[in-house]
């Protein structure tokens, strides 16, 4: 109904704005097909697209009791467990429990390792570890993800928070500071979401994440320094100054060499494994439970051998049990809520980039679309529950999901496995862990940091583009020498401040016919293009002719007339005198009121010099501006379906 009343309204408002054309200069030919652009009807309105999006978001919500065919499609889209899970069979479920046990492997002391990276106790780790994958494989999408938590959101979590309150002495605080912040970031994730607006994450360029997570590598690498040397006095900060210092300072004090023997021994063991993983791909399985063993391995010795009585610093308690309730400890009303809800989108918008697009990857990979939108929903939903049950954010892990398609995952089942097996570890297994040095932590921690640095990528960048260059090593050193929240703010303001440039600087190119076709190209990109005589044909470059670009545009259009016409009388070209401007708008998307001032005033500066204006291709919505400001009557009509028509109609000149 609404579909129809909209179309009677285009109809109404094409017979009552139809544009008249003086025939007498526009070939008959012609002119059935110049009615076709000056007659079209009206485009959507601002107000009209808003609600056709708002009605796009909740009408898998309406009507949802109408039926039970609609009640079971609204929920299969809410929960697409109930739509794989139909077709879920014994191989599936085979190959899922491999992936789970395999993931959980690796899972269960990367967990604890990132908890410490948060300034968090180590069972909060596995706490996230529980909750959230379990959620994500009900209302999730991606078939290969892993969830948990991850070693930058993890940094960057602390960095942010540790600022309102320090965990070293108020740590029961600061936990709270963290499920509030937690909280913030599902409920920003979930309306990216719902609004769809997952657009925003796109500011945080790919180029600007190369260099933000190389830099958050390094200084995660730096960090752990502090377990490996089984340093007690460590800075805080995270920028990488203050880092190297407080290393450099620790070597004037006394420290245990067995912390950094037992930690280098294996580390080399697990990246010898990760070596022999890539050789062979059917010991995928190898690297995946070589930090597993490796913490098993180095906890039995340190208890056989009591070393944590000779300077070897252990985990100690780790609290068992399920996930305790933590709603109770949110506080909305805490003196920091204003910072909290300002962390909660950056935490969002990090956590929904790693997330989204490593299941994008994947999901290419496997040949199935992946909903950025859904995704969205999903891991907001998951954080927001999360945060109620002792977990901080947890996204998509890049490493685990590398690991679970590895093993080969069928579906988000293997999350299922990965978690039920961390919660059996954490109601049996939390005391056997009591003697875990935290140098194996920090090797376990160092060993995934590799695959966040990829110098390749950053050559690729910047071959491509010198501006997304400029992006990622803007972001770099910003984590470095700044901080992790600077970083970001950095990479932000230079892919904004691109943006403008590209905007401000929007060039034209002039067009020429290709011999022997009707094809009209830059004439730089093909020098055998043949210019028309008396005719200058120029397109604008950018897609919005705007208050920030459009007297730019006019100024270089006039510039290259009379340049063009000067080179003409040197060469001594009887054609010189160019009578007709034609504007190609192919590339325009929309136009804004300093836009068609800038051309009523080109179109002036031309009439003046004996010169005419016409515009051709242009797109719906500048059509529509320039007939509702009159400027097609003012250039007497001259808008036409195509460059070749706007040449050959015989204007009166």
């Amino acid at each position: 109904m609404q579909r129809r009343e909209f179309s009677q309204t285009l109809q109404s408002n094409m017979a009552s704005s139809m544009v008249v054309v003086d025939t007498e200069k526009v070939p008959s030919e012609h002119y059935e097909r110049s009615q076709w652009v000056l007659n079209a009807p009206d485009p959507p309105t601002t107000c009209h697209n808003l609600m056709a999006s708002v009605t796009n978001t909740i009408s898998p919500y309406q009507n949802i009791f109408s039926s039970q065919r609609l009640v079971l499609s609204f929920l299969r889209g809410i929960f697409p467990i109930l739509r794989w899970g139909q077709s879920y069979t014994q191989t599936k479920f085979r190959n899922d429990l491999l992936a789970g046990l395999t993931i959980a492997s690796l899972c269960i002391p990367q967990s604890i390792g990132y908890a410490t990276l948060a300034k968090l106790d180590p069972e909060y780790g596995l706490y996230t570890s529980v909750v959230p994958p379990l959620i994500y494989a009900v209302m999730g999408s991606s078939r290969e993800i892993a969830i948990g938590p991850v070693a930058v959101v993890s940094l960057l979590l602390s960095s942010m928070i540790e600022k309102l309150i320090d965990p070293g002495i108020d740590p029961n605080g600061y936990r709270k500071l963290v499920f509030t912040a937690t909280f913030f970031a599902g409920v920003f994730q979930a309306a990216f979401g719902l609004f769809r607006l997952g657009f925003i994450v796109d500011f945080l360029s790919h180029a600007a994440i190369v260099g933000f997570m190389a830099g958050a590598a390094i200084i995660i690498g730096l960090q752990q320094l502090k377990g490996l040397f089984g340093i007690n006095h460590f800075t805080n900060k995270t920028d990488i100054i203050s880092v190297i210092k407080s290393v450099w300072e620790s070597v004037h004090h006394p420290w245990n060499p067995r912390n950094f023997v037992l930690g280098c021994s294996f580390f080399i063991f697990i990246l010898f494994t990760r070596f022999l993983g890539k050789r062979n791909r059917k010991l995928f399985w190898l690297p995946a439970i070589s930090p597993l063993v490796s913490v098993m391995i180095s906890t039995l010795v340190v208890f056989l051998t009591r070393s944590d009585k000779s300077g070897v610093n252990i985990v100690r308690h780790i609290k068992g049990g399920l996930n305790p309730i933590s709603i109770n400890q949110i506080e909305f009303n805490s003196p920091h809520i204003g910072a909290l809800a300002k962390i909660g989108p950056v935490l969002a918008a990090v956590a929904l980039t790693e997330s989204v697009s490593v299941g994008r990857s994947f999901a290419s990979m496997k040949g199935y679309h992946l909903d950025g939108n859904k995704e969205m929903v999903s891991l907001g939903f998951m954080n927001i529950i999360g945060s109620f049950t002792s977990c901080y954010v947890a996204t998509g892990s890049f490493s685990r999901t590398v690991v679970n398609f590895s093993a080969g995952c069928e579906t988000l089942a293997s999350n299922i496995v990965m978690a039920i097996v961390v919660m059996i570890s954490l109601q049996c297994l939390t005391k056997l862990l009591y003697f875990t040095p935290t140098a194996i932590l920090a090797s376990i921690i160092l060993s995934a940091l590799p695959g966040l640095i990829d110098i390749n990528e950053a050559y690729r960048i910047w071959k491509v583009d010198k501006l997304d260059f400029l992006a990622c090593i803007g972001a770099f050193f910003g984590v470095l020498f700044a901080s992790v929240e600077i970083g970001l703010l950095v990479a932000v303001t230079i892919s904004l401040t691109k943006i403008i440039w590209i905007s401000i600087g929007a060039g034209t190119e002039t067009l020429g016919r290709l011999p022997g076709t009707d094809v009209f190209c830059n004439v730089q990109q093909y020098p055998m293009a043949v210019k028309t005589p008396g005719v200058a044909i120029i397109r604008v470059k950018s897609a919005l002719l705007c208050f920030s670009n459009a007297n730019s545009v006019r100024e270089r259009i006039l510039k290259w007339i009379t340049r063009e016409e000067a080179e003409r009388n040197t060469e001594g070209n009887i054609s010189s005198i160019i009578q007709l401007v034609i504007l190609d708008t192919s590339n325009l998307v929309s136009i804004d009121t300093s836009g068609i001032a800038s051309l009523e005033q080109l179109n002036k500066s031309l009439v003046s010099n004996g010169k005419q204006l016409a515009i051709a291709n242009p797109s719906w919505q500048v059509i529509y501006k320039l007939k509702a400001t009159n400027f097609v009557t003012r250039i007497g009509g001259r808008v036409f379906l195509t460059i070749g028509e706007a040449i050959d109609c015989k204007l009166d000149f």
